[in-house]
Protein backbone atom coordinates (compact mmCIF):
# COMPACT_ATOMS: atom_id res chain seq x y z
CA UNK A 1 0.00 0.00 0.00
CA UNK A 2 1.36 3.85 -1.26
CA UNK A 3 2.54 5.64 1.76
CA UNK A 4 0.04 7.94 3.67
CA UNK A 5 1.42 11.13 2.47
CA UNK A 6 2.34 9.49 -0.83
CA UNK A 7 2.27 12.23 -4.01
CA UNK A 8 2.26 15.28 -1.77
CA UNK A 9 5.38 17.51 -2.59
CA UNK A 10 6.88 19.54 -0.08
CA UNK A 11 9.37 22.69 -0.94
CA UNK A 12 11.60 22.97 1.75
CA UNK A 13 13.36 25.94 1.96
CA UNK A 14 14.56 25.06 6.14
CA UNK A 15 17.86 24.48 7.02
CA UNK A 16 19.77 23.47 10.58
CA UNK A 17 17.33 21.63 12.43
CA UNK A 18 13.65 22.41 13.04
CA UNK A 19 12.59 22.96 9.69
CA UNK A 20 14.23 20.08 8.41
CA UNK A 21 13.49 17.81 11.22
CA UNK A 22 9.39 18.80 10.08
CA UNK A 23 10.05 17.89 6.77
CA UNK A 24 12.15 14.58 7.23
CA UNK A 25 9.11 13.63 9.17
CA UNK A 26 6.60 14.32 6.21
CA UNK A 27 9.55 12.64 4.38
CA UNK A 28 9.58 9.31 6.19
CA UNK A 29 5.64 9.43 5.81
CA UNK A 30 5.72 9.17 2.39
CA UNK A 31 5.99 12.87 0.99
CA UNK A 32 8.70 13.82 -2.01
CA UNK A 33 10.78 16.60 0.12
CA UNK A 34 12.46 18.79 -2.56
CA UNK A 35 15.12 20.14 -0.19
CA UNK A 36 16.79 23.71 -2.03
CA UNK A 37 20.09 24.39 -1.15
CA UNK A 38 22.28 27.29 -1.59
CA UNK A 39 25.08 26.67 -4.35
CA UNK A 40 28.15 25.32 -3.29
CA UNK A 41 27.30 25.50 0.52
CA UNK A 42 24.28 23.93 1.12
CA UNK A 43 22.58 23.85 4.87
CA UNK A 44 24.66 25.33 7.34
CA UNK A 45 24.85 21.53 9.21
CA UNK A 46 26.18 19.76 6.27
CA UNK A 47 29.81 21.53 7.81
CA UNK A 48 28.63 21.07 11.59
CA UNK A 49 31.34 18.35 12.63
CA UNK A 50 32.48 16.28 13.96
CA UNK A 51 31.64 13.44 13.30
CA UNK A 52 31.65 13.37 9.77
CA UNK A 53 30.41 10.60 7.85
CA UNK A 54 31.15 9.64 3.98
CA UNK A 55 29.35 12.28 2.62
CA UNK A 56 28.63 14.76 5.14
CA UNK A 57 28.46 15.76 8.85
CA UNK A 58 26.03 13.16 11.03
CA UNK A 59 24.62 16.19 12.06
CA UNK A 60 23.05 17.15 8.30
CA UNK A 61 21.97 12.94 8.03
CA UNK A 62 20.02 13.39 11.15
CA UNK A 63 17.74 15.16 10.07
CA UNK A 64 17.63 14.98 6.05
CA UNK A 65 16.97 11.61 4.65
CA UNK A 66 14.90 10.54 1.78
CA UNK A 67 15.22 13.87 0.42
CA UNK A 68 16.01 14.87 -2.91
CA UNK A 69 18.38 18.42 -3.12
CA UNK A 70 18.54 21.20 -5.43
CA UNK A 71 20.82 24.08 -5.59
CA UNK A 72 18.94 27.52 -6.46
CA UNK A 73 20.21 30.43 -5.22
CA UNK A 74 17.46 32.77 -4.71
CA UNK A 75 19.16 36.28 -5.96
CA UNK A 76 19.17 34.75 -9.17
CA UNK A 77 16.29 35.49 -11.49
CA UNK A 78 16.27 32.30 -13.17
CA UNK A 79 16.48 30.17 -10.26
CA UNK A 80 14.09 32.65 -8.61
CA UNK A 81 11.63 31.86 -11.40
CA UNK A 82 12.63 28.00 -11.27
CA UNK A 83 11.79 28.16 -7.60
CA UNK A 84 8.31 30.10 -7.70
CA UNK A 85 7.38 27.14 -10.19
CA UNK A 86 8.35 24.57 -7.79
CA UNK A 87 6.48 26.51 -5.36
CA UNK A 88 3.25 26.23 -8.13
CA UNK A 89 3.59 22.61 -8.01
CA UNK A 90 3.89 22.01 -4.11
CA UNK A 91 1.65 21.16 -1.88
CA UNK A 92 3.59 22.26 1.39
CA UNK A 93 6.38 25.03 1.46
CA UNK A 94 8.31 24.80 4.82
CA UNK A 95 10.69 27.59 5.38
CA UNK A 96 12.73 29.29 8.64
CA UNK A 97 14.16 32.60 7.03
CA UNK A 98 14.78 35.90 8.93
CA UNK A 99 10.91 37.17 8.90
CA UNK A 100 10.50 39.09 5.73
CA UNK A 101 13.76 37.69 3.55
CA UNK A 102 11.41 35.58 1.72
CA UNK A 103 8.84 38.43 0.70
CA UNK A 104 12.14 40.06 -0.96
CA UNK A 105 12.74 37.86 -2.83
CA UNK A 106 8.61 37.20 -4.15
CA UNK A 107 8.73 33.75 -2.30
CA UNK A 108 7.10 35.29 0.98
CA UNK A 109 3.45 33.86 2.25
CA UNK A 110 0.89 36.32 0.04
CA UNK A 111 3.28 36.04 -3.03
CA UNK A 112 3.27 31.92 -2.82
CA UNK A 113 -0.29 31.56 -2.31
CA UNK A 114 -1.04 33.72 -5.56
CA UNK A 115 0.86 31.39 -7.38
CA UNK A 116 -0.73 28.32 -5.59
CA UNK A 117 -3.93 28.84 -3.77
CA UNK A 118 -4.23 25.44 -2.54
CA UNK A 119 -0.27 25.76 -0.87
CA UNK A 120 0.48 25.22 2.73
CA UNK A 121 3.22 27.55 3.74
CA UNK A 122 4.75 26.86 7.51
CA UNK A 123 6.51 29.66 8.39
CA UNK A 124 9.56 28.40 11.44
CA UNK A 125 10.39 31.54 13.44
CA UNK A 126 12.47 31.90 16.63
CA UNK A 127 10.14 34.50 17.89
CA UNK A 128 7.20 35.15 15.95
CA UNK A 129 6.69 37.84 12.92
CA UNK A 130 5.64 40.42 14.71
CA UNK A 131 7.54 42.50 17.70
CA UNK A 132 10.19 39.05 17.68
CA UNK A 133 10.50 39.23 13.96
CA UNK A 134 13.96 40.47 14.55
CA UNK A 135 15.33 38.02 16.81
CA UNK A 136 17.43 35.57 16.08
CA UNK A 137 16.02 32.45 16.84
CA UNK A 138 18.41 29.63 18.49
CA UNK A 139 18.02 26.91 20.48
CA UNK A 140 20.43 27.22 23.37
CA UNK A 141 19.30 31.34 23.36
CA UNK A 142 15.36 30.00 23.21
CA UNK A 143 16.34 27.54 26.04
CA UNK A 144 17.89 30.49 28.25
CA UNK A 145 15.04 33.33 27.33
CA UNK A 146 12.04 30.82 27.58
CA UNK A 147 13.06 30.03 31.19
CA UNK A 148 13.51 26.10 30.61
CA UNK A 149 17.49 26.67 31.55
CA UNK A 150 15.75 27.87 34.51
CA UNK A 151 14.23 24.81 35.29
CA UNK A 152 16.83 22.32 34.42
CA UNK A 153 20.09 21.34 36.60
CA UNK A 154 21.07 21.32 40.23
CA UNK A 155 19.46 23.78 43.09
CA UNK A 156 22.68 25.51 43.69
CA UNK A 157 23.82 25.25 40.28
CA UNK A 158 23.98 27.47 37.32
CA UNK A 159 21.05 27.12 34.82
CA UNK A 160 21.51 24.80 32.30
CA UNK A 161 20.61 23.58 29.01
CA UNK A 162 19.36 20.41 27.89
CA UNK A 163 21.29 17.98 26.16
CA UNK A 164 19.74 18.17 22.67
CA UNK A 165 18.33 20.92 20.83
CA UNK A 166 14.94 20.41 22.18
CA UNK A 167 13.52 23.39 21.13
CA UNK A 168 13.92 22.64 17.67
CA UNK A 169 12.58 19.18 18.10
CA UNK A 170 9.22 20.33 19.38
CA UNK A 171 8.77 23.05 17.44
CA UNK A 172 9.61 20.60 14.66
CA UNK A 173 6.69 18.27 15.81
CA UNK A 174 4.41 21.33 16.39
CA UNK A 175 4.93 22.21 12.87
CA UNK A 176 4.27 18.60 11.43
CA UNK A 177 0.96 18.78 13.38
CA UNK A 178 0.10 22.14 11.79
CA UNK A 179 0.91 21.09 8.43
CA UNK A 180 -1.17 17.75 8.67
CA UNK A 181 -4.05 19.26 10.06
CA UNK A 182 -4.13 22.35 7.34
CA UNK A 183 -3.60 19.60 4.52
CA UNK A 184 -6.87 17.67 6.12
CA UNK A 185 -8.59 21.02 6.11
CA UNK A 186 -8.04 21.53 2.84
CA UNK A 187 -9.91 18.41 1.27
CA UNK A 188 -13.06 20.15 2.89
CA UNK A 189 -12.03 23.73 1.60
CA UNK A 190 -9.81 22.88 -1.57
CA UNK A 191 -7.38 26.05 -0.10
CA UNK A 192 -4.32 26.28 1.47
CA UNK A 193 -3.17 28.31 4.70
CA UNK A 194 -0.09 29.74 6.24
CA UNK A 195 0.94 28.00 9.39
CA UNK A 196 3.30 29.72 11.57
CA UNK A 197 5.17 28.18 14.36
CA UNK A 198 7.81 29.73 16.47
CA UNK A 199 10.54 28.19 18.80
CA UNK A 200 9.90 30.30 21.88
CA UNK A 201 5.68 29.45 21.88
CA UNK A 202 6.40 25.26 21.19
CA UNK A 203 8.85 25.51 24.39
CA UNK A 204 5.99 27.25 26.50
CA UNK A 205 3.33 25.32 25.29
CA UNK A 206 5.90 22.41 26.33
CA UNK A 207 6.40 23.09 30.21
CA UNK A 208 2.96 21.51 30.90
CA UNK A 209 3.02 21.27 34.47
CA UNK A 210 5.31 23.58 35.37
CA UNK A 211 4.00 26.36 32.98
CA UNK A 212 0.40 25.43 34.40
CA UNK A 213 2.38 25.77 38.20
CA UNK A 214 3.29 28.68 37.19
CA UNK A 215 -0.38 30.10 35.86
CA UNK A 216 -1.87 28.73 39.31
CA UNK A 217 0.59 30.57 41.41
CA UNK A 218 2.37 33.65 40.15
CA UNK A 219 5.93 32.29 41.01
CA UNK A 220 8.44 30.52 39.02
CA UNK A 221 9.47 26.85 39.41
CA UNK A 222 13.21 26.73 40.20
CA UNK A 223 15.95 24.13 39.19
CA UNK A 224 15.15 20.84 41.82
CA UNK A 225 17.73 18.86 39.78
CA UNK A 226 16.42 15.23 38.88
CA UNK A 227 13.25 15.65 41.42
CA UNK A 228 9.84 16.29 40.39
CA UNK A 229 7.54 19.46 42.12
CA UNK A 230 4.77 17.59 42.61
CA UNK A 231 5.81 14.30 43.09
CA UNK A 232 7.88 11.53 45.51
CA UNK A 233 9.60 9.34 45.26
CA UNK A 234 10.41 10.64 41.51
CA UNK A 235 14.02 11.20 41.27
CA UNK A 236 17.70 9.74 41.44
CA UNK A 237 17.89 7.93 44.43
CA UNK A 238 21.83 6.92 45.25
CA UNK A 239 22.57 3.06 45.87
CA UNK A 240 25.82 0.88 46.26
CA UNK A 241 27.28 2.23 43.02
CA UNK A 242 25.37 4.62 41.23
CA UNK A 243 22.50 5.92 40.92
CA UNK A 244 18.71 3.97 40.43
CA UNK A 245 15.58 6.41 38.35
CA UNK A 246 12.60 5.95 40.52
CA UNK A 247 9.21 7.19 39.41
CA UNK A 248 6.63 5.84 41.88
CA UNK A 249 2.98 8.21 40.66
CA UNK A 250 0.90 6.58 43.40
CA UNK A 251 0.58 5.19 46.60
CA UNK A 252 0.25 1.65 45.51
CA UNK A 253 4.03 1.96 43.97
CA UNK A 254 5.12 3.83 46.96
CA UNK A 255 4.29 0.82 49.06
CA UNK A 256 6.23 -1.94 46.69
CA UNK A 257 9.15 0.39 46.83
CA UNK A 258 9.19 0.17 50.25
CA UNK A 259 8.17 -3.30 51.05
CA UNK A 260 11.01 -4.10 48.12
CA UNK A 261 13.83 -2.15 50.31
CA UNK A 262 12.67 -4.04 53.37
CA UNK A 263 10.88 -1.04 54.92
CA UNK A 264 7.51 -1.38 54.63
CA UNK A 265 6.82 0.48 57.61
CA UNK A 266 7.13 3.60 55.79
CA UNK A 267 3.99 3.56 53.55
CA UNK A 268 2.09 3.50 57.01
CA UNK A 269 4.24 6.59 58.61
CA UNK A 270 2.14 10.13 58.59
CA UNK A 271 5.18 11.68 56.71
CA UNK A 272 5.11 9.29 54.28
CA UNK A 273 1.52 7.58 53.71
CA UNK A 274 -0.08 10.28 50.37
CA UNK A 275 1.80 11.86 48.01
CA UNK A 276 1.31 15.51 49.52
CA UNK A 277 2.83 13.92 52.36
CA UNK A 278 6.24 12.70 50.80
CA UNK A 279 6.35 15.87 48.78
CA UNK A 280 6.13 18.01 52.09
CA UNK A 281 8.46 14.97 53.73
CA UNK A 282 11.32 14.76 50.87
CA UNK A 283 14.67 15.32 52.52
CA UNK A 284 13.85 12.77 55.30
CA UNK A 285 11.73 10.14 52.38
CA UNK A 286 15.19 10.48 50.45
CA UNK A 287 17.87 9.72 53.48
CA UNK A 288 15.76 6.95 54.46
CA UNK A 289 15.44 5.11 51.05
CA UNK A 290 18.99 5.98 50.44
CA UNK A 291 19.74 4.58 53.57
CA UNK A 292 18.18 0.94 52.51
CA UNK A 293 19.73 0.94 48.96
CA UNK A 294 22.93 1.41 50.01
CA UNK A 295 22.97 -2.13 50.59
CA UNK A 296 23.09 -3.62 47.14
CA UNK A 297 24.46 -2.35 43.75
CA UNK A 298 21.51 0.07 41.34
CA UNK A 299 21.36 -2.74 38.68
CA UNK A 300 20.22 -5.32 41.35
CA UNK A 301 17.64 -3.07 42.67
CA UNK A 302 15.99 -2.18 39.48
CA UNK A 303 15.50 -5.72 38.68
CA UNK A 304 14.13 -6.30 41.99
CA UNK A 305 12.12 -3.34 42.00
CA UNK A 306 10.58 -3.64 38.65
CA UNK A 307 9.78 -7.68 39.17
CA UNK A 308 7.39 -5.74 41.79
CA UNK A 309 5.80 -3.37 39.93
CA UNK A 310 7.59 -0.34 40.71
CA UNK A 311 8.80 2.00 37.75
CA UNK A 312 12.68 1.97 38.04
CA UNK A 313 15.87 1.56 36.28
CA UNK A 314 19.33 2.42 36.22
CA UNK A 315 20.60 5.56 34.81
CA UNK A 316 21.89 5.09 30.81
CA UNK A 317 23.46 6.68 28.34
CA UNK A 318 22.84 6.92 24.30
CA UNK A 319 24.03 3.65 23.52
CA UNK A 320 22.11 1.90 26.25
CA UNK A 321 19.08 3.68 25.42
CA UNK A 322 19.45 2.03 21.64
CA UNK A 323 20.39 -1.36 23.32
CA UNK A 324 17.14 -1.22 25.43
CA UNK A 325 14.83 -0.52 22.38
CA UNK A 326 16.72 -3.31 20.38
CA UNK A 327 15.72 -5.75 23.71
CA UNK A 328 12.23 -4.38 23.29
CA UNK A 329 11.62 -5.31 19.99
CA UNK A 330 11.57 -1.49 19.34
CA UNK A 331 14.16 -1.82 16.51
CA UNK A 332 15.40 1.72 16.86
CA UNK A 333 17.95 1.68 13.98
CA UNK A 334 17.63 1.67 10.20
CA UNK A 335 20.01 0.51 7.61
CA UNK A 336 20.11 2.24 4.70
CA UNK A 337 23.11 1.26 2.62
CA UNK A 338 24.62 3.15 -0.25
CA UNK A 339 27.48 4.43 1.60
CA UNK A 340 25.02 6.33 4.41
CA UNK A 341 25.31 5.95 8.14
CA UNK A 342 22.63 4.28 9.98
CA UNK A 343 18.96 6.09 10.49
CA UNK A 344 17.33 6.46 13.63
CA UNK A 345 13.76 4.88 13.23
CA UNK A 346 10.47 6.75 13.12
CA UNK A 347 8.99 6.87 16.21
CA UNK A 348 5.51 6.90 14.33
CA UNK A 349 3.84 3.02 13.59
CA UNK A 350 0.82 2.92 11.23
CA UNK A 351 -0.75 -0.80 10.71
CA UNK A 352 -1.66 0.20 7.19
CA UNK A 353 0.57 2.45 5.34
CA UNK A 354 3.57 1.83 7.80
CA UNK A 355 6.60 3.89 7.33
CA UNK A 356 9.42 2.19 5.77
CA UNK A 357 11.03 3.35 2.60
CA UNK A 358 14.25 5.30 4.07
CA UNK A 359 16.68 6.43 1.56
CA UNK A 360 19.90 7.78 2.31
CA UNK A 361 20.19 11.78 2.80
CA UNK A 362 21.65 13.62 -0.66
CA UNK A 363 24.57 15.06 -1.40
CA UNK A 364 25.02 18.96 -2.25
CA UNK A 365 22.60 19.38 -5.33
CA UNK A 366 22.80 15.82 -6.24
CA UNK A 367 19.12 16.12 -8.02
CA UNK A 368 19.23 19.50 -9.42
CA UNK A 369 19.52 18.62 -12.74
CA UNK A 370 17.19 16.10 -12.68
CA UNK A 371 14.58 18.36 -10.80
CA UNK A 372 15.31 21.37 -13.18
CA UNK A 373 14.10 18.98 -15.89
CA UNK A 374 11.36 18.58 -14.19
CA UNK A 375 10.30 22.26 -13.74
CA UNK A 376 10.68 22.41 -17.43
CA UNK A 377 7.14 20.63 -17.91
CA UNK A 378 3.94 21.55 -17.52
CA UNK A 379 2.26 20.56 -14.56
CA UNK A 380 -0.01 17.16 -14.65
CA UNK A 381 -3.68 17.61 -14.46
CA UNK A 382 -5.97 14.69 -12.93
CA UNK A 383 -8.70 13.88 -15.08
CA UNK A 384 -11.04 13.77 -12.41
CA UNK A 385 -13.25 17.32 -11.52
CA UNK A 386 -12.61 19.49 -9.25
CA UNK A 387 -14.31 19.14 -6.03
CA UNK A 388 -17.28 20.94 -4.50
CA UNK A 389 -16.44 22.91 -1.19
CA UNK A 390 -18.22 24.59 1.10
CA UNK A 391 -19.91 28.28 0.49
CA UNK A 392 -20.24 26.79 -3.49
CA UNK A 393 -16.18 27.63 -3.62
CA UNK A 394 -14.55 24.73 -5.93
CA UNK A 395 -10.67 24.77 -5.58
CA UNK A 396 -8.12 24.44 -8.15
CA UNK A 397 -7.37 20.82 -8.18
CA UNK A 398 -3.92 19.81 -10.30
CA UNK A 399 -1.59 16.82 -9.38
CA UNK A 400 1.55 18.46 -7.43
CA UNK A 401 3.51 15.47 -8.23
CA UNK A 402 6.89 16.64 -10.20
CA UNK A 403 7.06 14.17 -12.75
CA UNK A 404 9.98 12.47 -11.40
CA UNK A 405 8.48 12.38 -8.03
CA UNK A 406 6.68 9.12 -9.03
CA UNK A 407 10.07 7.23 -9.11
CA UNK A 408 12.00 9.22 -6.25
CA UNK A 409 10.71 6.85 -3.87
Amino acid sequence: MAPVLDGIVVADFSRVLAGPLATVTLADLGADVIKIERPGAGDDTRAWGPPWTERTSAYFEAANRSKRSIELDLDDPEDRDAARELVRRADVLVENFRSGALDAKGLGYDEAAAINPRLIYCSVTGFGSEAGAALPGYDFLVQALGGLMSITGEPDGDPMKVGVALVDVLTAKDAVAGILAALFERERSGLGQHVEVNLLSSLLGSLANQGANFLATGSAPSRLGNTHPSIAPYEALRCRDGLLAVACGNDGQFARLVATAGAAELARDPRFATNPDRVRHRAELVALLEERLAADHAEEWARRLTEAGVPAGTVGDVASGFALADRLGLRPRVHIGDGAMDQVRSPITLSRTPVGDYRRPPALGEHTESIRADLGSPPQVRADPPRAHPGGQQGEQHDARLPGAQTAR
